[in-house]
């Protein structure tokens, strides 16, 4: 059977050549591991190295891999304190793939799938790169939207609202069977919705470690990546999601920091390092964490189904791993209500 992810490269060169700058001479093309919602691939050129990120083929959910807003949102930060590769060109879908498409600068740096860092030179550079991570954080919810161009970039206000709606229609959309669990917190999420504060900022949507490249050889952010789900919404919701995935086990498929001795490791506690990220910002502090929490573990379940949908569906950009996304929505789901029985 035929990878329906493969790119035809006879087809894809000559439109690389004419459409983006300083492109010449593709030499081959290699898809990525990582990356369950937009295949991503590595094409090396005679005039260098540059990434291609598509929408997957097959019948897709609607508002689901928009790769056109994550192009947006990366050329629009080019030049603020969050760093960004170069955006070099997006396709329309009617490119030589058959699909939506953009290519970008390749950077070479560092990626850890791994939070307790087992290749870090210590304990001191352990501590620098999730300090690295927290300002990168808080300098992207600081940026002016509206003169970086993303005034339109959302609605604003009533964010968790509207994200508990969507992202509830997007999870029965791809349901394939009950899990009680969702259905329990879903329904626990619309009985505690906070009241919208008016705080607006551009949130990324999918903010953790392995969406970062770090330099070679010192703790610095040289790009984040993965724009997918980026929005005008609220900023609580990014800092809750990463502290949410540090919660998962370590020795699940997620690789967070549950069960880890983050003191042994050099790390800050998830409290130091909410109240980093608040004086950065100029906070006093965030007031219901566990909701937050809860909506990002949900969050995450349903885009974890979505995932496993596609790869029933065979349309998944790495179906062996995606067939394990299943079993994910149950842990998520299962967790978030360990969460909110403790607030009850």
């Amino acid at each position: 059977m035929s990878d329906p992810n493969a790119l035809d490269q006879a087809a894809l060169a000559p439109y690389l050549d004419a459409e983006v700058p300083g492109f010449s001479g593709l030499h081959s093309i290699e898809k990525f591991k990582s990356g369950q919602s937009n295949p991503t691939y590595l094409l090396t050129a005679q005039s260098g190295r540059y990434v291609l990120r598509a929408k997957p083929p097959g019948q897709l959910l609607k508002s689901a891999h928009q790769v056109d807003r994550e192009f947006r949102a990366m050329k629009a930060l080019s030049g603020t304190a969050v760093p960004v590769p170069e955006m070099l060109h997006l396709s329309d879908e009617a490119s030589p793939i058959g699909r939506m498409f953009y290519v970008m600068g390749f950077i070479d740096g560092r990626i850890f799938w791994d939070p307790a860092l087992p290749e870090a030179s210590g304990n001191d550079e352990r501590a620098a790169i999730y300090d690295a991570m927290n300002a990168t954080l808080a300098a992207l919810h600081d940026v002016d939207v509206e003169a970086a161009g993303l005034g339109d970039f959302g609605r604003p206000g009533s964010y968790f609202e509207r994200q508990l709606a969507r992202w509830t229609s997007q999870y029965r959309a791809s349901e394939t069977e009950p899990v009680a669990d969702m259905d329990r917190l879903i329904a626990w999420l619309e009985a505690h919705m906070p009241p919208d504060d008016g705080c607006v900022s551009l949130v990324h949507g999918d903010y953790r470690l392995d969406n970062l490249i770090f330099a070679p050889d010192q703790p610095k952010v040289l790009a984040v990546l993965d724009w997918e789900l980026s929005t005008l919404g609220h900023p609580f919701a990014d800092i809750a999601y990463q502290c949410m995935q540090w919660r998962l086990p370590h020795a699940s498929g997620f690789r967070g920091l549950g069960g880890v001795d983050r003191f042994a490791l050099g790390l800050q506690s998830e409290a130091d390092y909410v109240a980093a990220y608040c004086r950065r910002r100029g906070l006093d502090g965030i007031g219901n964490w566990n909701f937050f929490l809860a909506f990002s573990f949900f969050r995450l379940a349903a885009i974890c189904q979505g995932v496993f949908k596609r790869a029933l569906d065979g349309n998944a950009s790495n179906p062996e791993k995606a067939r394990t996304y299943g079993e994910a929505v149950k842990l998520l789901s299962h967790l978030a209500v360990k969460l909110i029985d403790k607030e009850a």
